[in-house]
């Protein structure tokens, strides 16, 4: 085999190994997002919509409370609803949180606050303000639907990224299947290509 034609095989094959090397780097680039993007879902959506849900529970079993006049309800289980709220958010804080969930978060553990203030203010539910505490607890559901807005919102756009990425994957691998055959036909016409010689 002549010096050019193994420039020619050699050509060839470089192009073919550059093409791959650089779409499986493109490749393995979106791959990555979709990942991110699939354990942010989870760990910093799914788990957030949960802990809402349940936060939610434990404020309701407080309203219920406080409009049946529950005195049961304060001197036996709301220690035990605080302290299952308390280690509620304590998870949630594990979470990512997006500059406005952060925003919406500190309003509602502050609204906590104020509400626990005001349970343990009198031990006797006759001496509590019913109005005040329906009012913190209005403001804490407020609080936990838009934090619920927050998570199906930033759930969507970690969607849109996942499809955005494996739209870029598949735009790339019919690329690289195209260029493919595309060298295929020009190798074999390079090595095909025999130059007549000048005497």
């Amino acid at each position: 085999m002549s010096l050019y034609n193994k420039l020619k095989w050699i050509l060839g094959v470089l192009i073919v190994f550059v093409l791959i090397i650089a779409t499986n780097l493109i490749d393995k680039n979106n791959f990555t997002r979709v990942r991110d993007s699939v354990v942010t879902i989870y760990e910093d959506r799914i788990i957030a919509s949960d802990l809402i849900f349940e936060l939610q529970q434990s404020i309701h079993e407080k309203e219920v409370a406080i409009v049946l006049r529950d005195s049961l309800f304060y001197k036996n289980q709301n220690s035990r609803v605080n302290q299952h709220i308390e280690s509620l958010l304590a998870r949630y804080d594990e979470t990512k949180l997006t500059k406005k969930e952060s925003k919406i978060y500190k309003n509602l553990k502050s609204n906590l606050a104020d509400l626990m203030t005001l349970e343990n203010k009198n031990t006797s539910i006759n001496l509590l303000n019913k109005n005040e505490i329906l009012a913190k607890i209005d403001n804490l559901k407020s609080n936990l639907s838009d934090l619920s807005k927050v998570q199906l919102d930033e759930g969507g756009k970690q969607m849109s990224i996942s499809r955005k990425a494996l739209d870029t994957v598949e735009f790339f691998t019919q690329l690289e299947i195209c260029i493919l055959v595309v060298l295929a036909i020009v190798i074999q016409l390079i090595v095909m290509y025999n130059p007549k010689k000048t005497e």
